[in-house]
C-alpha cells in the first residue's frame, strides 16, 4: 500500500478542516465583536460565550496547523514484519475474523480513508488501540481494555 498517498489524503483532509474552522473563527469573531452582541442587561452573555467560543476555536486552529505540519514532515519508514510497530507504521489486524488496516500517526487520527480499495483508519499513541501496538510486531498480539471489554488484535503484518 502506498504509504505516501495515504498522506497526501490526510493532509488534503486536515487542510479542508483548517480552512472550515478558520472560517467558523472569523464567524465567532465577527459575533463576539458586533454590536448586537452588547450585553443588554447584566444577565446577557452572548458576547461573552460567543469571545469563548471563538478562543476555544482558535486553538483548535493551532492544534491543526500543528497535525499538517506533521503530517507534511513525517518520516515514512518502511517496516518489516519482525520490526517493532512505531509512527508511520501501516499495520493490517484481525479481530474476531475481520481484518482491518490501521496507520499510525504521531498524533492525531480518528480519520478513516479508502486508499486503493481498502480501508484505513488512523490511530495514534494515545488511542487505546495505538499505545496497545507500539513496540509490537507481526505475530503479537495486542489487548485493549476498554470498560468491562477486552479486545484482541492479531498483528497480521507491519508495513
Amino acid at each position: 500500500m502506498n504509504k505516501k498517498k495515504l498522506t497526501a489524503m490526510i493532509l488534503a483532509k486536515l487542510e479542508d478542516d483548517l480552512a472550515q474552522t478558520v472560517a467558523s473563527v472569523r464567524a465567532t469573531v465577527e459575533a463576539a465583536t458586533h454590536e448586537e452582541s452588547k450585553p443588554e442587561n447584566e444577565y446577557d452573555t452572548r458576547g461573552l460565550e460567543a469571545s469563548y467560543l471563538a478562543a476555544a476555536q482558535s486553538k483548535r486552529v493551532a492544534e491543526m496547523e500543528e497535525l499538517i505540519a506533521i503530517c507534511k514532515n513525517i518520516e515514512l519508514k518502511e517496516f518489516k514484519n519482525d520490526d517493532k510497530i512505531a509512527a508511520s507504521a501501516l499495520v493490517q489486524v484481525e479481530m474476531n475474523g475481520k481484518k482491518s488496516f490501521l496507520f499510525l500517526m504521531p498524533k492525531g487520527g480518528g480519520f478513516i480513508f479508502n486508499l486503493d480499495g481498502v480501508s484505513v483508519q488512523v490511530i495514534s499513541p494515545v488511542s487505546p488501540l495505538g499505545e496497545a501496538l507500539l513496540g509490537m510486531k507481526s505475530g503479537d498480539t495486542a489487548v485493549v481494555e476498554t470498560g468491562n471489554q477486552i479486545k484482541e488484535y492479531e498483528i497480521l503484518s507491519v508495513e
